[in-house]
């Protein structure tokens, strides 16, 4: 039985459809990926996967195994060096012990090492409020790397979209070798769902492109700026050479030539040449639309109520939910943008943080902030906004 199978197994009973939460779809969307190693230090809301993969990754065929870490530092530590001994490898954690994992994940951006991130977010800053929704941490996943390098974030707004997500999580970071980021939040995470398991998605598993042993293994050598080096693990047949110092091709460690420079610039070349590829978005247009409500998460479930209401009143409205935060996708909201005189970007922060990515794109359009902290934003927030700027 492969790994897809298995994990869709373990939310089937009797009945066709099951109640589950997205944190363990997170779980069980990993596992299906095929990832075989997880370490994690228990942070609400994220601590369902921390759980659930301590009890399903010993189980799963071929052996897994899920450690529990002394904090959040080690955690993500500890899934860098499974990485790069070539297994698949996942952490989870919330926005403080995100702030605690941003030096090891800059390590795994330079050293080229796959590795999936969960983000359950909840209200901040500090420890702020463990048991309270929030999307504040959208900049804070993106903007956590010294120059600005593309970080993938992947965003689900219901428990299916955290099991088919994941997995997308998994696809990019292995294929491009790249730490990737799913950015969920309490409210997704943690509701109970409703889910048939046979309707599922299950994708593909990417494998890293391995060395095939023939001449000498330069451990940062890439054929074209926009693709990974080959892969070797460390421990295997061939030396491999990990620094999170500016290295050169055989990674020796080597300061401003060009050779340097440009394997920096690969770091994000390698990103921006799969941004068309990698986004992903719900885009529910209305012919002859004057406003676009665009949103991501848990708030994207109100914004698709409010469309709702909004065009029975009579209005045009189009939605576009995100699931693919970064990298941006222009292409898809300039689309979803042609003609409308507004965009109205609903999210759960204090002061608009996607809204400010976005706002470039809006162009002379009206951009409308709908925000707020403490409590999720409801749908008629967001119909009495689009009708006050009518």
């Amino acid at each position: 039985m492969d790994s897809a199978t298995q994990a869709a197994e373990k939310i089937k009973t009797a009945a066709p459809r099951h109640l589950v939460s997205g944190n363990r779809l997170v779980a069980l969307g990993a596992v299906a990926a095929g990832c075989r190693f997880f370490s994690g230090y228990p942070i609400t809301p994220s601590s369902e996967i921390f759980q659930t993969m301590i009890e399903e990754l010993p189980r799963v065929d071929n052996g897994g195994l899920a450690l529990a870490a002394p904090d959040e530092i080690s955690a993500l530590a500890y899934c860098v060096g499974a990485s790069m001994a070539g297994y698949k490898a996942m952490t989870a954690t919330s926005g403080p012990g995100w702030c605690l994992m941003i030096e090891t994940l800059q390590y795994a951006l330079i050293t080229e090492t796959p590795v999936v991130i969960a983000v359950v977010q909840r209200l901040g800053p500090s420890t702020g409020g463990a048991t309270q929704g929030a999307q504040g941490d959208v900049l804070l996943t993106q903007f956590c790397t010294s120059g600005g390098y593309t970080i993938p974030v992947f965003a689900p707004s219901n428990a299916r979209e955290c099991f088919e997500l994941t997995q997308t999580a998994f696809w990019w970071s292995e294929r491009l070798r790249t730490p990737v980021v799913l950015l969920s939040d309490k409210e997704v995470g943690m509701t109970l769902e409703s889910v048939d398991a046979e309707s599922l998605q299950r994708g593909p598993a990417a494998e890293r492109a391995a060395f095939s042993g023939g001449g000498r293994y330069l451990p940062y050598e890439y054929r074209r700026q926009d693709e990974p080096p080959a892969f070797a693990p460390v421990g295997g047949s061939v030396k491999v050479v990990a620094t999170g110092s500016a290295h050169d091709r055989e990674g020796k460690l080597r300061k401003n030539s060009a050779e340097v420079i440009d394997l920096l610039a690969h770091l994000q070349t390698k990103i921006a040449a799969h941004a068309k590829q990698m986004a992903i978005c719900d885009a529910d247009l209305q012919k002859n639309a004057e406003t676009l409500v665009l949103s991501y998460g848990t708030t994207a479930r109100a914004a698709r109520e409010a469309v709702n209401r909004l065009r029975a009143a009579g209005h045009k409205v189009s939605l576009l939910k995100l699931m693919t935060l970064f990298p941006i996708a222009t292409e898809a909201i300039m689309r979803a943008a042609k003609g409308c005189a507004r965009v109205v970007v609903a999210e759960e922060n204090l002061t608009g943080l996607y809204a400010s990515m976005v706002e470039s794109l809006v162009g002379k359009r009206e951009l409308v902030r709908v925000n707020g902290i403490g409590n999720q934003i409801s749908p008629a927030r967001i119909v009495e906004a689009v009708e006050r700027a009518q």
